[in-house]
């Protein structure tokens, strides 16, 4: 296994640095649990607004390390709930997160008063990417 690349983070920025749809399990006394999820890719990890009293951070909270799966790649991360989506903290990813989910991310569903309403980062550890025949096995740690 490889350190990323700067080919294989072009790759990765591509294919993930906007709104995708990845699936993303997580695990709970070895049961496992998918769901596909809005999120986008940048500096080794990705970023998702979800709901803080949901089952998948409940999942994460119990038990962090988890696998997603998009566009001809795989990895295992850390999952991390980075807290409420205004916090001051939050505000850089939060800005980014606006843009890049600006198709949806206003459209009611989402309630920005709610201290739930939340930002989770999955660190990459690890991921297999497939690129137009190369197969790239990254390890995320630096």
């Amino acid at each position: 296994m490889e350190k990323l690349t700067e080919e294989a983070e072009a790759i990765l920025i591509e294919r993930f640095g906007k709104d995708s749809i990845i699936a993303l399990a997580t695990t709970v006394d070895g049961i496992p649990y998918v769901r596909n999820v809005n999120a986008f890719y940048a500096d080794g990890a990705f970023y998702l607004l979800t709901y803080g009293l949901s089952n998948k951070i409940k999942q994460i909270e119990e038990n962090p390390i988890v696998a997603l799966a998009g566009d001809w790649f795989t990895a295992h991360g850390k999952g991390m709930n980075l807290g409420y989506f205004g916090k001051e903290e939050n505000a850089d990813i939060a800005s980014k997160m606006r843009v890049t989910f600006s198709e949806w991310i206003d459209n009611g569903h989402n309630n920005f008063d709610d201290v739930n309403t939340c930002i989770l980062r999955i660190a990459l550890t690890d991921g297999i990417l497939f690129s137009n025949g190369t197969r790239y096995e990254i390890d995320f740690s630096k």
